[in-house]
């Protein structure tokens, strides 16, 4: 056993270890935990469908990643999709009492884009994922953007920063919602996916691109310290697949940040003041293809979980960016894994579309995360939707949501099932146990976002959700029945996150909003 003391890491704009280490706070007492120990550097069998081609750039750097790094569990906010290296949404969500209404507190207004691109007009607000991140900044950081003149008058403790639609990054004031800082436009390619604020709070911000309006085209890292894009990085003439978008959102792991590609490459970069330098690639092939990933990875330990367009889910050891276990869900994969820690064993929630099959089962697997072993699969029959020369998906979107309080033995997500003529879908509740339906709930039609909940004082546990017709419903998450429904925006795509009793969620359109759930 050893001898250890966490504390907040509040850099600040330097992300050195002596830095943080100044900067760390101590906590009152030392407390005695167990060593974290890396997971092993071993293949499974079925890693051997891997067609794995490593590429390290810096052979000076050492690539290992710590097993125990708490970057996420000490950050004082939400700083990439769904919080956490688990993906799991642990938002802390409470409310008193019985919950029985949703109410808008301030609603924002982006710029809204309607050029004409090959891939349609977008508007703004936020789409999927579209999450907002939320930081609760430490004095120094305050006093520091404060000094460099790169926030005005609003600019308050609690801050949102929000990727838009509308081909800009928004800095809004989280009681208020009110600008803090000038909006940074993004080279006219509109965000689709969910930003990442590195949690050493060094003052770097990871960005993708998710639409090709123009070119170039690809992912920036914004300075915060400076207001300003200081690195991006172009569409890759080494990938096989030709799409250089960027829906992920990245996670920082040690000296290093993580970011998959649409164009089916994993990157492994060590972060830089204002700029990232590459490391190491993982490019794979599975039967020849090479499919992107839109998809957050997920991480357990040196473990990184990766879902594709083709189906395959892959576990990269991310100290070697060799693949350990490979795993095939069928169809595109687009909602992110999620891993929860079940009677010591870590386990990934991972589901798929119906996108590559015109109908089928889109299906949610419970796997073991050390050799990816199926536990069980959830099947529910969905279909491609074909109308006005597009095509609608079927099956997750949605990143599942683990319950908590009285339903911790259950896990919740949106399912697009497309029946008959109609695009609709349902919201379901699966037991984490043996996958089987605990209930499912109609909505009002389908849904994209992903749900979010909220615990009382005696553990009864509510979820927020919206759908794509802009409605957000508070449901009991025992038995599925809707409390509360309200047409608030235009269609909610985005996911949410949750302050207390307090949601944030953008809107298709040109709307952010901020709700109280009473």
């Amino acid at each position: 056993m050893i001898i250890s003391a966490f504390g907040l890491v509040t850099a600040c704009g330097g992300g050195s270890k002596a830095t943080q280490e100044a900067d760390t706070l101590a906590a009152d007492t030392a407390v005695v935990v167990e060593p974290v120990l890396p997971l092993p550097d071993t293949a499974y069998a079925s890693a051997g469908k891997v067609n794995a081609r490593v590429t390290v750039y810096d052979t000076i750097k050492d690539g290992t990643v710590p097993p125990d790094c708490r970057f996420y569990a000490d950050a004082p906010g939400v700083m990439t999709f769904r919080k956490d290296p688990f993906r799991d949404a642990d938002f802390g969500g409470k409310i008193k009492g019985t919950p029985t209404d949703i109410v808008v507190d301030w609603t924002y207004t982006t710029e809204a884009d309607y050029r004409h691109t090959d891939f349609g007009e977008w508007g703004g607000g936020t789409g999927w994922t579209g999450q907002p991140l939320y930081v609760e900044w430490p004095d120094s950081c305050m006093k520091k953007f404060k000094a460099k003149g790169v926030v005005n008058e609003n600019f308050g403790k609690r801050e949102l920063i929000i990727g838009s639609l509308a081909c800009k990054v928004y800095f809004l004031n989280f009681d208020t919602g009110k600008p803090t800082r000038k909006a940074i436009p993004t080279r006219d390619n509109p965000i689709k996916g969910t930003p990442s604020l590195d949690p050493t709070l060094n003052g770097n911000l990871y960005v993708g691109q998710g639409v090709p309006a123009v070119r170039p085209f690809g992912a920036f890292v914004i300075d915060l310290n400076k207001h300003d894009i200081t690195d991006f990085t172009p569409e890759d003439p080494k990938a096989i697949r030709r799409w250089g978008a960027y829906d992920s959102s990245p996670l920082r792991l040690g000296d290093f940040v993580f970011r998959p590609g649409e164009n089916g490459i994993l990157y492994k970069y060590t972060v830089l003041p204002g700029k990232l330098k590459l490391h190491s690639t993982l490019l794979y092939t599975v039967g020849g293809s090479s499919p992107g990933m839109e998809c957050s990875m997920a991480v357990y330990r040196n473990y990184g979980y990766v879902g594709d367009n083709h189906g395959h889910v892959v576990c990269v050891n991310l100290s070697t960016m060799q693949p350990v276990w490979y795993y095939f869900l069928g169809d595109d994969i687009d909602a992110s894994p999620v891993l929860a820690i079940e009677d010591d064993v870590p386990y990934l929630y991972v589901c798929c579309e119906v996108d590559r099959r015109h109908s089928g089962d889109a299906k949610l697997a419970k796997l073991n995360a050390l050799d990816g072993s199926e536990v069980w699969v959830h099947n529910t029959p969905a279909r491609r939707f074909e109308g006005d020369g597009k095509h609608f998906d079927g099956g997750y979107y949605s990143t599942p949501l683990l319950g908590s309080g009285d339903c911790k033995d259950i896990i919740y997500a949106h399912c697009v099932l497309n029946e008959g003529s109609v695009r609709n879908g349902h919201f379901v509740a699966i037991d984490r146990r043996d996958g089987s339906t605990v209930y499912t709930t109609k909505l009002r039609t389908y849904g994209w976002s992903s749900p979010v909940s909220l615990v009382n004082e005696t553990g009864k546990m509510y979820v927020f959700t919206g759908d794509c017709w802009g409605n957000v419903y508070l449901i009991d998450g025992k038995d599925g029945k809707v409390i509360c429904r309200k047409q608030v925006g235009s269609n909610f795509e985005s996911s949410p996150i949750v302050v207390g009793n307090s949601i944030v969620v953008g809107s298709r359109g040109n709307q952010i909003f901020k709700m109280t759930v009473k």
